[in-house]
């Protein structure tokens, strides 16, 4: 007999207290689909944003709603016309419509790409919706040897993944960031500089050279600052840009395969060892509300995911926490 899973879902608009889990059943997919055991699974800001019924007009929710856009796991079960993918294979997915926030998934076939055996499940699993925003958004401004760009939030989700992209396009890379994150910055290739008064003076000093692009993930005075570093209108991309291409992500339909393509593009560089994503919080699956209070500190470094399977369960499921999470959980009481 099959075991019973959980899923997590909100019945309405509201906060973190709103998600509960319920029961679910293992699915049975359709011909052209798999049921996919989800090992890992990421979280995003975007997430937070939608279930506080901020992007309604854009992103609007059938209650009970479901979380979760990226997934990792193993193929429970196949669809009949489902030919490449056996019972068992190790993939990275995108939760068409969402509900990567469970014990299975069902997608179809196309919507998940085979994870390579070097990249790590936590990995895998928060890759999609910042790795596929992060390589549109690089690519659209067609960075090359010569260039110099500046990476607002350089060390966030989306950030970090950009700015490596662009390292390996053979751009020179500025990031903004607090200073609490230089360090991880200087580790990966890129030029930290501090926000707050002065920053034109600091970019312009660390590029050595004119700053060709601008990739701005937070807003503010970012566009005021773009145009006066010189950076031409046509390779500034902007923070409604950034939240265009993640809804378009998001919202990607069962016959689209760019996902899947960018997916596969993103897992190589990873294998490769040209693209390094960082996991700053991970969480087992009971404790996903907290790991969304995690994200929406706007504190984290890299991605914050759940693990569906942890080792440790029930009253000791705290020792399998990272540090960071057990230090914020301590700080909660």
């Amino acid at each position: 007999m099959d075991k019973t899973g959980r899923a997590v879902e909100y019945d309405r608009y509201g906060e973190i207290d709103e998600l509960h889990f319920v029961a679910q059943q293992l699915p049975v997919p359709a011909d052209d689909e798999v049921v996919v055991e989800v090992v890992c699974a990421g979280l995003n800001h975007i997430e937070n944003f939608t279930r506080a019924g901020d992007f309604q007009d854009r992103l609007p929710q059938t209650f009970p709603a479901h979380q979760g856009s990226c997934f990792a796991g193993i193929v429970k079960k196949r669809g009949s016309a489902v030919r490449d993918l056996a019972v068992g294979a190790e993939v990275i997915g995108h939760a068409v419509g969402g509900g990567a926030h469970a014990t299975w998934i069902t997608v179809p076939a196309t919507a998940v790409v085979r994870k390579p055996s070097s990249v790590s499940w936590e990995v895998a699993g928060g890759l999609y919706l910042a790795g596929a925003t992060a390589y549109d958004i690089v690519r659209s401004l067609h960075l090359g040897e010569g260039d110099v760009v500046v990476i607002t939030a350089a060390a966030g989700g989306v950030g970090h993944i950009e700015c490596q992209l662009a390292l390996a396009a053979g751009a020179k890379v500025i990031g903004t960031c607090s200073p609490g994150n230089h360090d991880y910055l200087r580790q990966i290739g890129v030029t930290p500089v501090d926000y707050g008064e002065g920053l034109q003076e600091r970019i312009e000093k660390a590029a050595g050279r004119p700053v060709t692009a601008f990739i701005d993930n937070f807003g503010g005075d970012n566009p005021a600052l773009s145009t006066a570093l010189g950076v031409p209108e046509s390779r500034f991309s902007s923070s409604e840009h950034r939240l265009d291409v993640e809804i378009r992500f998001i919202t990607a339909e069962r016959g689209d395969t760019e996902p899947s393509m960018i997916l596969a593009a993103l897992a190589k560089l990873i294998a490769d060892n040209k693209v390094r994503v960082l996991i700053s919080g991970f969480y087992p699956f009971d404790n996903i509300a907290q790991a969304y209070e995690d994200l929406a500190e706007h504190h984290s470094r890299g991605k914050v995911v759940v693990g569906m399977q942890p080792v440790e369960t029930g009253a000791r499921s705290h020792w399998y926490l990272s540090a960071k999470a057990r230090t914020l959980a301590e700080q909660r009481g």
